[in-house]
């Protein structure tokens, strides 16, 4: 069914306008989480680094990974990740190594500059997890509840993707 095509039944018609209504809201709020990072990173002077950059570190964490990895866990797409693992690595926060078996794959690991960055942004998601808990705005069970959903439309659309054709 297309969106243009108009719906008769009410029912369908509203969960449209909701589904519709969720999906800007995940565009919204992964927007905002880039700009909490950024402001932290403003906040405490580490300046040479996007939220972009910082929210990869964090996703890398301990692991030594390729790019390939990175797309395929679903974290970033193709040049994106390429053209800031590059700079990561020209900036001194990650170290990379040519594959021994594939030679043409790179793996790239942390350096303690990209630790720090990993620690910092981690340390912001504690905070902010502590104070929506204290305030009421979710608690575990709402994380839960929401976390299912959310990984029920990912299935969902993956399936769409691997079935459609």
């Amino acid at each position: 069914m297309s969106l243009h095509t108009p719906l008769t039944n009410p029912a369908q018609t509203g969960f449209l306008v909701s589904y519709l209504d969720s999906l800007a809201m995940v565009e919204r709020l992964h927007r905002l989480l880039l700009d909490v990072i950024k402001d932290e990173f403003e906040r405490l002077g580490i300046l040479d680094i996007n939220a972009v950059q910082a929210l990869l570190l964090f996703n890398i964490g301990d692991n030594e990974v390729t790019a390939g990895e990175l797309k395929s866990r679903g974290y970033y797409q193709g040049s994106n990740v390429s053209y800031n693992l590059k700079k990561l690595v020209e900036m001194g926060y990650m170290h990379h190594q040519r594959c021994e078996i594939d030679r043409r794959s790179v793996r790239v690991r942390l350096t303690d500059k990209g630790r720090h960055v990993r620690d910092t942004v981690e340390e912001l998601f504690n905070r902010h997890a502590a104070g929506l808990e204290k305030q009421g705005v979710l608690d575990c069970d709402g994380v839960d509840r929401m976390n299912h959903s959310l990984k029920r439309i990912e299935r969902y659309w993956s399936d769409q993707i691997r079935y459609i054709y």
